[in-house]
């Protein structure tokens, strides 16, 4: 997972509450469980005009250019600015997936779904919260000035903006603490694998019988 401390990207905002999981990767894209190739079907269903299916040449396909992600000003953005609930829906994990494919590093709205949030820890995507003031600010800033930039310091817990200002946001010192490492749940584990060796050592002592193998 790749360690997240300090990040600047332009920023796409997505004027649109309650943005579920399956706008954000539709139903016909979750057979695969690889973790790349999702991000030409990021938000398929808003981002063209035909309908998409597995294996087809996204190429072809006619873009919806009234939707904000196929703009010229917003190519090669990497930080998504979007309103309250982000992420509601189903659990499915391509959601984050997708969004990260696409080369977003990170997201800032005022809430979020609770499963949208655990799989964004899961993977090194950073889910940043922010009051609905402070985020209607970013939305007015991003739509004035063409190529808004900002900066996120997670060790600082700021987002950091042009004007100047320090926007101050809550973050779980465990999960930043990981998010900084790159450090997903195996990794965790694997970082105590000599804690755990010498665990099953003393344990063995202790109880050998548990240890036996059957001939």
């Amino acid at each position: 997972m790749k360690p997240f401390t300090t990040f600047t990207g332009l920023v796409l905002p997505l004027d649109r509450s309650n943005v579920d999981t399956d706008a954000i990767i539709s139903k016909q894209y979750l057979k695969s469980i690889h973790r790349t190739g999702f991000g030409v079907n990021l938000f398929d269903d808003w981002r063209y005009m035909d309908h998409g299916n597995p294996g087809d040449d996204h190429s072809k396909r006619k873009p919806n250019m009234d939707f904000i992600l196929n703009q010229p000003r917003y190519q090669n953005a990497e930080i998504l600015l979007a309103r309250k609930n982000f992420g509601c829906g189903s659990s499915r994990e391509h959601a984050v997936w997708a969004l990260m494919d696409y080369g977003f590093r990170a997201v800032i709205a005022p809430s979020y779904a609770d499963i949208f949030l655990s799989n964004s820890y899961k993977n090194g995507f950073l889910p940043v919260i922010l009051p609905d003031d402070e985020v209607d600010e970013l939305f007015r800033n991003t739509f004035a000035d063409e190529g808004y930039r900002l900066t996120i310091n997670l060790e600082e817990q700021t987002v950091n903006t042009p004007e100047g200002k320090h926007i101050k946001f809550e973050f779980d010192a465990g999960l930043k603490d990981r998010l900084i490492q790159g450090l997903d749940e195996i990794g965790v584990t694997l970082s105590n694998a000599e804690r755990i060796r010498e665990y099953e050592k003393k344990q063995q002592a202790v109880t050998p019988w548990l240890f036996h193998k059957a001939n």
